[in-house]
């Protein structure tokens, strides 16, 4: 392979540390690319560690207002439940740290850019294209653990051939970001086997969650979060403070079998309390505010977005028309709703829209508006008439 110039997604980790050292021993010049989507922990020291490892040039790219403001907020607007339970905080990464490494290879005139991902997961498809819609077939992509079927004992044999400390190899791989932390490997792999204690970093176990209930109450503008108890929050900021508080009382926990992009089925592990918190919130706060026709198309436009983006398909048209079907029913998707969150749990205790169409005056039994009786036969015999007809003339 002639020598080129790589630039490598680059996060730090075992795996893309020893794709940096393999990239160096073929000869190319490599340039690392980390983008914060709010993994935290996982930034300590890594563009040292990147320049240690030979890297020519580094780039730490903070994205995390970004990934909230454009790419969660739309998760939320989209109530994105993949199979109604994962709320897709890696699928919604990964285009955004994609197009962040696209950008540099194209500034730094590259010729070719670099992966971790493996050969059974759904991040390769994400990435690759992303990576091909923005940088065409003149860019190669790298992708050394799905090629060469790189396993972690070799990535730690490839970081001690070169000097480096391998660490300890860790019982759980982890995904983290703003949105999600997904936890992978171990007994987990088992499906009858419930994770470990250990496996939870933003949950308590409900039984030691705390014995007073936590209150919340979420505002909303044109279906985005705006402020937490009353009081006006970016959303970045508000995803991190709901990540503290509502998953220290035991709420967030996710643990299901998931249908990857790739054709296998998995055991899924992740803890995301703010997102579970905000998607149930916007979704009774539209059950306010839209008519049930629009209730009912916004369910399909929810589950077509959620699995395009699942599904790594990013740059579709589809998404496109979806986001604007997204923008245009949210559009007043505007007020606050309550919560309470105890011991695992969440409810919803109230909500209130100015653009509500629910009236207690109307709903009221012994105060509100009633139907004569002669309206509510007439109603009764035109809904039904198509269905008793039907059903009549099938009858043997």
């Amino acid at each position: 392979m002639l020598a080129m110039r790589v630039v490598l997604s680059y996060s730090g980790g075992l795996d893309t540390s020893a794709i940096l050292l393999l990239l160096k021993e073929q000869g190319h010049q490599v340039i690392t690319v980390t983008v914060d989507v709010g993994q935290e922990d996982e930034l300590k020291d890594i563009e040292s560690k990147a320049y240690a490892m030979g890297a020519e040039k580094h780039y730490t790219i903070n994205a995390v207002d970004e990934f909230a403001s454009k790419i969660i907020s739309m998760a939320v607007k989209a109530n994105a439940l993949y199979e109604k339970k994962y709320p897709l905080g890696t699928a919604l990464a990964r285009p955004l740290i994609a197009e962040k490494v696209a950008k540099v290879a194209l500034d730094e005139g590259a010729d070719a850019v670099a992966h971790g991902c493996t050969g059974k997961g759904n991040d390769q498809v994400r990435f690759d294209a992303m990576l091909m819609g923005l940088l065409g077939d003149s860019f190669k992509i790298i992708a050394p653990v799905r090629d060469l079927k790189l396993t972690r004992e070799q990535s730690m044999g490839i970081l001690a051939k070169h000097g480096f400390d391998p660490g300890v190899h860790k019982k759980y791989s982890i995904d983290e970001n703003l949105w999600t932390r997904s936890i992978e490997g171990g007994e987990i792999d088992d499906p009858t086997v419930p994770p470990g204690e250990e496996a939870f970093q933003w949950t308590v176990s409900p039984e030691k969650a705390p014995d007073e209930p936590l209150f919340l109450e979420v505002g909303f503008e044109k279906g985005v979060p705006v402020s937490l108890n009353g009081v006006g929050m970016g959303l970045a900021d508000m995803v991190k403070e709901l990540n503290k508080t509502v998953g220290a009382h035991g709420y967030g926990r996710i643990d299901h079998i998931e249908n990857r992009v790739v054709g296998l089925k998995s055991r899924e592990v992740y803890e995301a309390p703010a997102a579970l918190t905000l998607i149930s919130a916007h979704e009774d706060l539209e059950k306010m505010v839209l008519t049930p026709r629009e209730l009912r198309f916004k369910q399909i436009v929810d589950s077509w977005w959620t699995d395009l983006v699942y599904n790594g398909l990013w740059l579709e048209p589809l998404k496109q028309t979806l986001d604007n079907a997204l923008d245009s029913l949210n559009e007043y998707v505007t007020g606050t709703v309550k919560l309470k969150v105890y011991k695992g749990s969440l409810t919803v205790q109230g909500r209130w829209s100015e653009y509500s169409s629910y009236s207690e005056k109307v709903i009221d039994y012994d105060k509100g508006w009633y139907p004569t009786g002669e309206e509510a036969t007439g109603f009764i015999k035109i809904y039904s008439l198509h269905s008793i007809a039907a059903s009549k003339a099938r009858k043997p």
